[in-house]
């Protein structure tokens, strides 16, 4: 039998919440008939819109939670805010009642609570920032994007020991390579912390999936499928990755615009222009997840619609059905196997 799992969803978090959160779950619940949602905020516009989405209606249960933590609000007032639709959820993960929970909300409040209410994973020193992102050879999974700024070898290791976790269970890959992002390929660039973290990869459980440093042009060509940095590295290249498309298609409307041939090429063009939107559709890769933590927590793109909330709810879906939970503690297990279970630490020198 299909075992089903639940997960919290922060149904008031977003730019266009609760509506795209609800027509969102009606998505979801066709993807994934094993689940089943708690969906936290304010029942009284909750009730009318589950009433429009029978087959989210179905799935769902309403926790009513009064208040919101907008998209402004700083973190101490967020973390000060204990009925908040956020913190219900992510309570709600604690407390057992859910294996995950998803939001489109305020991504500072969102990482603070989360750390604070569902600590670490024993063996994890920092959570890391993971999302998934196109390359020429298909999707790969970038972190840390932007949780920790400076990062020593340690919480490198465990990123890469968490990256390799996330790609099994969202991707698929039973065998996925990963590289450590650098300023060039060559094993004597970088800082310290870079080469220390190279050097215990390579000798570690994971050397035979350890390409190496990658640099910013192998995250585009797909040279392995996950890719391991600080936060400020990894942040500053996804968000050039994003303007690089944007460019990209704003070149492509104005070369198509310039004269009636043009208009025409557009035209016999517009078939594989379609699929090439389709393919790189930020929809598609809606939904950062916070690894590291005793329970999933999935962050939506807050200007995202129905579709790209469904496609953050699949993420979270994924990591629950492929026990992301354990991928990661057989990965940390392996890291130190000597070590005793809660206690796990990795001998860095």
């Amino acid at each position: 039998m299909t075992t089903l799992h639940t997960l919290a969803i922060d149904a008031m978090g977003g730019d266009h919440a609760p509506q795209s959160v609800v027509a969102g779950l009606a998505l979801a619940a066709e993807r994934h008939p094993n689940m089943r949602f708690v969906l936290v905020g304010d029942a009284a516009r909750l009730t009318p819109l589950l009433a429009r989405h029978k087959r989210a209606a179905d799935v769902c249960t309403l926790a009513h939670a009064p208040n919101v933590v907008g998209a402004d609000m700083k973190v101490a007032q967020a973390l000060r805010l204990r009925d908040s639709s956020l913190r219900a959820a992510i309570d709600l993960v604690a407390g057992g009642q859910a294996a995950g929970a998803v939001s489109a909300g305020n991504t500072g409040a969102i990482m603070a609570i989360a750390k604070l209410v569902l600590k670490t994973v024993p063996g994890i020193d920092r959570p890391a920032i993971a999302a998934i992102g196109p390359s020429a050879r298909g999707d790969i999974v970038m972190l840390d994007l932007g949780a920790n700024l400076e990062c020593d070898a340690r919480n490198l290791v465990e990123f890469a020991i968490m990256g390799d976790a996330f790609a099994r269970a969202v991707l698929g890959l039973t065998h996925p390579t990963l590289g450590l992002l650098n300023v060039g390929s060559e094993e004597q660039k970088g800082v310290e912390s870079l080469r220390q973290a190279a050097e215990i990869l390579r000798n570690g459980h994971l050397a035979g999936q350890f390409a190496g440093f990658v640099e910013g042009h192998d995250i585009a060509a797909g040279t392995t499928d996950i890719v391991v940095s600080d936060g400020f590295s990894g942040n500053v290249a996804l968000k050039t990755g994003e303007g690089a498309l944007r460019l990209m298609a704003d070149l492509l409307r104005q070369v198509f615009r310039t004269d009636l041939a043009s208009r025409l090429g557009y035209l016999l063009a517009r078939p594989g222009l379609e699929r090439l939107r389709e393919w790189l559709d930020p929809r598609r890769y809606n939904g950062a997840v916070l690894l590291g933590l005793n329970g999933v927590v999935v962050k939506s793109h807050g200007g995202t619609d129905e579709e790209g909330f469904a496609a953050a709810v699949s993420v979270a879906a994924d990591m629950i059905d492929h026990r992301f939970d354990r991928l990661i503690r057989a990965g940390l297990d392996k890291l130190n196997p000597d070590a005793p279970a809660g206690a796990r630490k990795a001998a860095f020198g």
